[in-house]
């Protein structure tokens, strides 16, 4: 049996090793064949023998994007982890389901609903993902975008929220502009920071390779070559709906995530992610998933306080 796991060229060298020094020491310690031809490395072996290699690879592959490099050290203490059982490959990516190794590893999805999303977003040009937070939607679309942008599929990432505050209003905060909007686009910030290196995050914000704004800063604008990611969708009126989905250019892809149980418009205002709901189902080219509460993967109470929450609304006749 073997199994084909393609590399990035500006990691290849330093997975390998000098002298594939760093396959032959996986190899030392699994039973497996390691050959690497371009940019692919083939694992031949049994099947368990594999999943162990390519486990110890995607660890390999984590410690690389962290820190910027990979010694010997690092992956003979990775293949000790392996051998004392710290390294869990139940709860391991499967290699091939990796979408981004970021800052703190392996990125891709987990449950059932997160794996329908991402073949939705392959798929489709725009994607919708709806459902109750602590999912994945916003961590996973992004991901995505990167792995985009790293292959040279887009040019920049465009990242935006609409500026509704739960609760509060902008207008009360202290600042200029940008004061304002700066801590409510910081969950945007948060989870690139998770995922990017600090010097490498401000290097791609400093060339406009990833923006990071307000949704209403996205009108008169048209992205071609662009992955745009809304997020809070369902804090965007119907105006502001149409407004973002219009901006699609050419070679462009855009992911829409919201949580409809979570609406801080005011009464008056009707939410655009419903509307789109109800009237893009049946749009080629246009796909939805819905999240529940098995796809929840924060703390497990996170799952049980929706849970609480959801069995209150029904009884109150909430939808």
């Amino acid at each position: 049996m073997e199994k084909i796991i393609e590399l990035k060229s500006m990691e290849l060298a330093d997975i390998l090793g000098i002298g594939d020094g760093h396959i032959k020491l996986i190899e030392s310690s699994v039973p497996v064949s390691i050959t690497a031809r371009g940019e692919l490395l083939t694992i031949k072996g049994k099947k368990s023998d594999i999943n162990h290699a390519a486990a110890i690879l995607g660890e390999m592959r984590g410690t690389f994007t962290s820190k910027g490099t990979l010694l010997s050290n690092d992956v003979d203490n990775l293949i000790k982890l392996y051998k004392s059982g710290e390294i869990d490959l139940k709860s391991n990516l499967d290699i091939m389901d990796v979408i981004y190794y970021g800052r703190k590893g392996a990125i891709g999805p987990r449950t059932k609903g997160q794996s329908i999303y991402l073949e939705s977003a392959i798929n489709n040009d725009i994607v919708f993902g709806i459902g109750p937070a602590g999912t994945g939607k916003t961590f996973l679309s992004m991901a995505f975008a990167l792995s985009s942008l790293e292959k040279k599929e887009v040019e920049r990432i465009i990242l935006c929220r609409p500026a509704v505050e739960a609760g509060e209003n902008l207008g009360f905060l202290p600042g200029d502009l940008k004061e304002k909007v700066d801590p409510y686009l910081s969950p945007l910030y948060d989870a690139l920071d998770a995922m990017l290196p600090k010097n490498k995050l401000a290097a791609l914000i400093e060339n406009k390779s990833i923006e990071i704004v307000p949704l209403a800063y996205m009108r008169g604008r048209t992205l071609d070559n662009a992955f745009m990611i809304l997020d809070e969708a369902q804090n965007s009126t119907i105006m502001q709906m149409k407004m973002f989905l219009t901006r699609l250019g050419i070679g462009s892809k855009a992911i829409i995530n919201g949580d409809v149980t979570q609406i801080d418009l005011d009464a008056n205002k009707h939410s655009g992610l419903i509307q789109a709901t109800k009237i893009l189902n049946n749009v080629s080219g246009i796909g939805f998933t819905y999240f529940d509460d098995s796809d929840i993967v924060r703390h497990p109470l996170v799952r049980k306080i929706i849970g609480a929450y959801n069995t209150i609304d029904k009884k109150n006749g909430i939808k």
